[in-house]
């Protein structure tokens, strides 16, 4: 499923953490930063070390020292584990592996917060905190550069990848139909890649050698976020502290804090897992692990209960092309705005809960209620469009795919060959979904109302009950005589006709 993602949430991971390549906002603090230089007898300890793998030989771009690199395919499934020729870490503070410096995918909450001065004892590196937004909101975004740097960073980013977000990762997704287990429309399984993707690209920038996420053992992702490292930089070593350390909850970790002069989080602690973005918000934990409990009201926060939206329905018209939307009542949008736009509107008619047990990639089930306003909508109008324009093999063989590119999705997998192969089959098979459909909101409902695409294969004179030119209704006795032949004769046989 996923990792918590606000501030104040309990889980290991916070989704302040998303980002992903598109930088429209960007700050650094390189000044505080300077290049580790790596000595002789590391290099020449290095240098031995990639050639007992027999692997070819890359050269590493910090100051002036050029290093073999043990092959990236033995480089990226060792990246994460403890290098057992070197010291194990220690009370006496004696460094597991030696890093020169680490991305690290930061929130500001108390997991990561601790995260920063735990690498930095543990792997002697410099730590850079990346923050991506991607529509969590700007209340998460509140004051983090000066808590990264309390809790020991070196440097902070902020990235907006809200239009990736949506333009190249949750679109294709509506594009597809890609729905995971029948009813989650994978909100936390498209952030995962775009926030990941930007910390390959911030690694590069900085010149970091290793990434790190607050993911725990027993999540998605840590997978999702691995395999988009490897599949991106098999170079990247990656340290995931929650496989590592001692800390097993909040106390501990606030313990640690302290005993670090890290300044701890004030924000309220939440009796939910959460994670927002632009596409949903999950919640998790607390009363919700037990699947007997109905969802309290008052843990909704992006939608209102139906009960209490309007007595009065709103229609409102989606514009589409070639699978994607591109207006709300013939308004263009920018792919994020337009999300925005849909998730109010949806949200105030209380569209979009969903109450789901699921399985999770590694092997237990979990359960999680989802609010996803906007992409309720928005599914709902481009599956419509299609009833026009795809023919009934073309209709059926898309959700077919459709099922293996959601758990694709789910996997971690978007950044795998298959996935971007599905893509490109749903790209051409959806280029004549073109036209708008108009839906009715109303308490928690959606109803298709009206569709037309000038592309569409439905026609009036065809499908009248009156008779036409093209269809001739006395046609049908001879197909149904051949449609139905191998029924006729396998009773004929039963029978001994």
């Amino acid at each position: 499923m996923k990792a918590a993602i606000s501030a104040s949430s309990t889980s290991s991971f916070n989704p302040l953490l998303h980002a992903s390549k598109s930088d429209v906002s960007s700050r650094f603090s390189d000044r505080l930063c300077t290049p580790w230089k790596i000595p002789p007898p590391l290099q020449q300890e290095l240098s031995v070390k990639a050639g007992e793998f027999h692997g070819s030989s890359v050269g590493f771009s910090n100051t002036n020292s050029t290093v073999p690199r043990k092959a990236h395919a033995i480089q990226a499934v060792l990246a994460s584990e403890k290098d057992t020729s070197s010291p194990t870490a220690t009370e006496g503070g004696i460094i597991r592996k030696k890093l020169n410096k680490v991305v690290l995918a930061y929130s500001g909450g108390l997991d990561t917060s601790v995260i920063v001065p735990w690498l930095r004892e543990n792997y002697g590196c410099e730590v850079v905190c990346f923050t991506a937004d991607v529509g969590q909101g700007l209340k998460e975004l509140e004051g983090l550069e000066e808590k990264a740097k309390a809790s020991g960073a070196c440097q902070l980013v902020v990235k907006d990848l809200k239009e990736e977000f949506v333009r190249d990762f949750v679109f294709p997704c509506l594009r597809a139909g890609a729905i995971y287990e029948r009813r989650y429309l994978l909100g936390t399984s498209m952030a995962r890649p775009v926030i990941a993707k930007a910390m390959v690209d911030v690694a590069q920038e900085v010149g970091a050698d290793a990434v790190s996420h607050g993911c725990t053992g027993k999540g998605n992702d840590q997978v999702r976020f691995e395999l988009t490292f490897f599949a991106l930089n098999p170079e990247l070593s990656v340290v995931a502290p929650w496989r590592e350390w001692d800390i097993t909850g909040r106390e501990d970790a606030i313990e640690y804090a302290k005993k670090h002069n890290v300044p701890v989080p004030v924000t309220k602690k939440s009796i939910y897992s959460r994670d927002r973005n632009l596409w949903h918000l999950s919640h998790e934990g607390d009363i919700l692990e037990d699947t007997i409990n109905e969802p309290k009201e008052d843990m909704y926060m992006m939608t209102v209960s139906p009960e209490a939206a309007p007595d009065k329905a709103e229609y409102i018209k989606i514009g589409i092309v070639a699978g994607l939307p591109v207006s709300v009542n013939g308004n263009e949008l920018s792919p994020a705005t337009l999300l925005a736009e849909l998730n109010e509107i949806g949200g105030r008619h209380g569209i979009g809960r969903a109450d789901i047990v699921e399985n999770r990639i590694v092997g237990m089930k979990s359960r999680g209620v989802y609010e996803t306003p906007g992409g309720t909508i928005l599914f709902a109008a481009v599956r419509e469009l299609e009833s026009l324009t795809l023919d009934r093999e073309s209709m059926q063989f898309k959700d077919e795919l459709a099922l293996k590119y959601a758990e694709l999705v789910y996997a971690g997998k978007w950044f795998d060959p298959l996935r971007e192969s599905l893509d490109a089959f749903m790209q051409n098979i959806t280029k004549t979904t073109t036209g708008s459909v108009t839906l009715k909101l109303y308490k928690g409902s959606v109803t298709v109302t009206s569709r037309e695409s000038p592309y569409s294969l439905y026609r009036q004179d065809i499908s009248s009950f009156e008779s036409g030119e093209i269809y001739d209704q006395a046609d049908a006795a001879g197909f149904i005589k051949l449609y139905g032949l191998p029924m006729r004769v396998r009773a004929m046989l039963e029978k001994g006709i």
